[in-house]
């Protein structure tokens, strides 16, 4: 029996090259649709690497050719538009579409915690997130009129070694170590939920050609809940520092920095716990098992590897030492 086959559209992401690495483990035939290979995630050994342009619907085409997949798993799809574009090449010749939404897409804030997978989407602060309703409403629609076989699997705050998880990446780690304050927003005691992506490939892998995840959605996330000064705390510590954290109101941040305020007024600055059950119930006996204090490690072991990788970014950086001046002087 030939093996059963994946068509990734993007596979060489923070989350979608750990998923490649685990469907190639579990004996998929692995399709990696890019532009070009990554340097930092190449796709793995195994993977059957198709070169197009998901932008262009000619070179999407010409790229998979008179394929048929088992599965596509859509990581690079951020609205409607993106969707059908898809759907217009791919319909039929696919036995489940795996749409990669968000969790950010969820009630914000969410009247209710934990989150679960009945939780309204509904996001006013951040056009990103209304993309992905939008894109999930779309296929719902067309799987309850047409039975289009589709997926929706929501991922919260995945990281992976190259990842450090602050707006800014690598440069409020170099701020910790210069001895330089770092912004963190609101008072840091919401709750974060950060899962590894080889734990978030473990699961996503368990869905894919599973009859009982056909019109169904899923998120994947560790059940382990830090709160935000507790994030930037491991960090440190496994920089081998100890943190100056300034406590900076969400607002006052999007006033300075309107795209690093989206982000945080449409998704990090509420607290964000999860229930898995629903995910649990169909991958029997997954669970996230890799702590954020061991990935922090990861992450400053990677960085620590190469200077080329610590690239501080000047913008970022100047903002928060404007925002630190600005909680000086009250």
């Amino acid at each position: 029996m030939p093996a059963p086959s994946v068509l990734f559209l993007g596979g060489t992401g923070i989350i979608s090259s750990a998923c490649t690495a685990r469907a190639l483990e579990q004996g998929w035939e692995v399709f990696v649709l890019g532009r070009g290979l990554s340097k930092t995630r190449p796709a793995p050994e195994g993977c059957r690497l198709l070169t197009g342009d998901l932008d262009d619907p000619a070179s999407f085409a010409a790229a998979v050719g008179d394929r048929e997949f088992d599965v596509v798993a859509d990581f690079r799809a951020f609205g409607p538009g993106d969707v059908q574009g898809r759907l217009d090449l791919l319909r039929g010749r696919m036995g489940q579409y795996v749409f990669i939404s968000s969790a950010s897409a969820y009630q914000t804030p969410p009247a209710r915690q934990p989150v679960l997978e009945s939780t309204p989407l509904r996001n006013p602060f951040w056009a990103y997130s209304r993309g992905k309703i939008a894109a999930e409403g779309l296929l719902m629609g067309l799987y309850r009129d047409e039975g289009l076989p589709v997926t929706i699997v929501r991922p919260s705050h995945t990281y992976d070694h190259t990842s450090p998880p602050f707006d800014g990446g690598w440069t409020v780690v170099d701020r910790m170590r210069r001895g330089a304050e770092v912004v963190v927003h609101g008072d840091g005691t919401s709750l974060w939920t950060l899962t590894h992506h080889t734990d978030f490939a473990r699961a996503f892998v368990g869905l894919l050609g599973h009859p009982a995840a056909i019109g169904e959605a899923f998120h994947i996330t560790s059940d382990e809940w830090l709160s935000w000064n507790q994030v930037y705390e491991a960090v440190a510590q496994a920089a081998g520092v100890e943190p100056r954290l300034v406590h900076v109101t969400s607002d006052a941040i999007a006033e300075a920095d309107p795209d690093w305020g989206a982000g945080l007024l449409g998704d990090k600055s509420h607290s964000m716990v999860f229930d898995n059950g629903k995910v649990k119930a169909l991958v029997p006996g997954w669970t996230a098992s890799v702590p954020f204090h061991r990935g922090a490690s990861e992450i400053v072991d990677w960085f620590d590897a190469d200077p080329a990788r610590r690239q501080v970014d000047a913008t970022i950086d100047a903002t928060m030492s404007r925002l630190v001046e600005q909680c000086r002087r009250g």
